[in-house]
C-alpha cells in the first residue's frame, strides 16, 4: 500500500511532496518535483513517464485540464493508473484508481442527470431573458455562478472519477482510424446547419437574432424560438462536459474554465455575427480548431495562461472591431 501527498506553504508558497509505502523501491518512481513548477505523484501500477511528463506540461503553462488529459492520453492502460499533480500557477487535478476497478468503469445512470440538468439550467437562462427581460449575458453568468457553488457542495458528497465506458468510448475510440469524438462532430456540424438553413425555426431564429422587434411583428413567437435556443444550447454544452470529464479521467472543479473564452472565440472568428442575424455552423467548427491550434502554439512555447487569454482576447476584439465596422459600412 501507498500513501503520497503533494502540498504548498500557506507562509513560503513552496511546493513539496512525500511518499510512505509498503513495496520496496516503489517509493523513488511516485514523487516528482520541480522548482518554480510544482510537484507530481504517480502510484498504483506507477507508470514512470507520468511525473515527469505532468512537470513538463505543467512548465509550458499548461492548464489543469490539459494537464490531465495529456497523462490519460500518454498512460498505457490509464484505468489502472493513479497520478496527481499540484503547479506553481494553482494548477491541480488527480485521477485516481481502485485495484479490480479501473478509474473509466462505469456510471452510464449519471448521464440522464446530466443531461437533465443541462435542461434546467436552459430552462433557469431561458426564463431570466424570455420573462425577467434580463440581458442573455448576464443572466448566463449569473446562472454560472449559482452552479459553481453548487458544484462546490456536490463535490464533497460525489464521486467524481468514475467514468461511464460510453463517454469514455466516444471521446477516446475511432472508428476506421478517425476518432469518434469527430464523427460526433461532424453530425452535430450538419444536423445545426441542416436545422439554420432548412427549418422553419432556423430562419426564425436568425430573424430574432437579428432583429426581435421586428421578427415579433412578423408573426414569430420570440419567447418559444429563444426558449427552445437556451435548451438545446444547455443540453449540448452538459452533454460536451460530460465527454471532457470522460477524456481527463473524471469531472474536478473548474475543469470547464479554460473554454469559456474559447467557446465564445469560435463562433465570432468562425464568422457568426455577434450581433445576431448570421450563422455557420461549419465556420464555428473552423474557428475552434484555429483557437485551438493557437492556444497550443502558445503551450508549446512556454507562455503563461494569463498570456494566452491576453492573445485570444486581443484577437476577439480584433475581429468584433473589422466586423462591427464592416456593420456600420452596410448600405441600408
Amino acid at each position: 500500500m501507498t500513501f503520497s501527498l503533494a502540498g504548498r506553504c500557506a507562509r513560503t508558497g513552496q511546493l513539496g511532496c512525500v511518499v510512505a509505502t509498503s513495496s520496496i523501491a516503489v517509493g523513488s518512481r511516485c514523487s516528482h518535483a520541480r522548482a518554480g513548477v510544482g510537484a507530481a505523484l504517480t502510484q498504483h501500477r506507477t507508470d514512470p513517464r507520468l511525473g515527469p511528463l505532468a512537470l513538463e506540461l505543467l512548465a509550458r503553462g499548461c492548464d489543469a485540464a490539459t494537464t490531465l488529459a495529456g497523462l490519460v492520453a500518454v498512460a498505457q492502460q490509464p484505468g489502472w493508473r493513479h497520478a496527481g499533480f499540484l503547479g506553481d500557477l494553482g494548477q491541480r487535478g488527480v485521477a485516481p484508481a481502485v485495484a479490480g476497478e479501473p478509474v473509466f468503469g462505469g456510471q452510464q445512470d449519471a448521464l440522464p442527470a446530466v443531461l437533465a440538468i443541462g435542461l434546467a439550467t436552459g430552462a433557469a437562462n431561458a426564463y431570466l431573458v424570455v420573462k425577467l427581460r434580463i440581458p442573455a449575458i448576464i443572466a448566463t453568468l449569473a446562472i454560472g455562478y449559482v452552479l459553481d457553488s453548487a458544484t462546490l457542495i456536490a463535490n464533497r458528497e460525489l464521486e467524481v472519477f468514475t467514468v461511464s465506458s460510453v463517454l469514455r468510448a466516444i471521446s477516446s475510440s475511432k472508428v476506421a482510424g478517425i476518432p469518434t469524438i469527430l464523427i460526433l462532430a461532424a453530425v452535430l456540424i450538419a444536423l445545426a446547419a441542416a436545422i439554420i438553413r432548412g427549418t422553419s425555426y432556423g430562419r426564425t431564429l436568425i430573424a430574432v437574432g437579428q432583429n426581435a422587434t421586428a421578427a415579433h411583428l412578423a408573426g414569430a413567437r420570440v419567447g418559444r424560438t429563444i426558449t427552445v435556443a437556451f435548451l438545446v444550447s444547455s443540453v449540448l454544452g452538459a452533454l460536451g462536459g460530460a465527454l471532457l470529464s470522460a477524456h481527463a479521467g473524471g469531472a474536478f472543479l473548474q475543469m470547464g474554465e479554460p473554454y469559456l473564452l474559447q467557446s465564445v472565440g469560435a463562433v465570432v472568428v468562425g464568422g457568426t455575427l455577434i450581433a445576431g442575424g448570421s450563422a455557420t455552423a461549419l465556420g464555428t467548427f473552423f474557428g475552434s480548431l484555429f483557437l485551438v491550434l493557437i492556444v497550443t502554439t502558445m503551450q508549446i512555447s512556454g507562455w503563461s495562461p494569463g498570456m494566452q487569454d491576453v492573445v485570444q482576447g486581443t484577437m476577439i476584439i480584433a475581429i468584433l472591431a473589422v466586423a462591427g465596422n464592416g456593420l456600420g459600412r452596410r448600405p441600408a
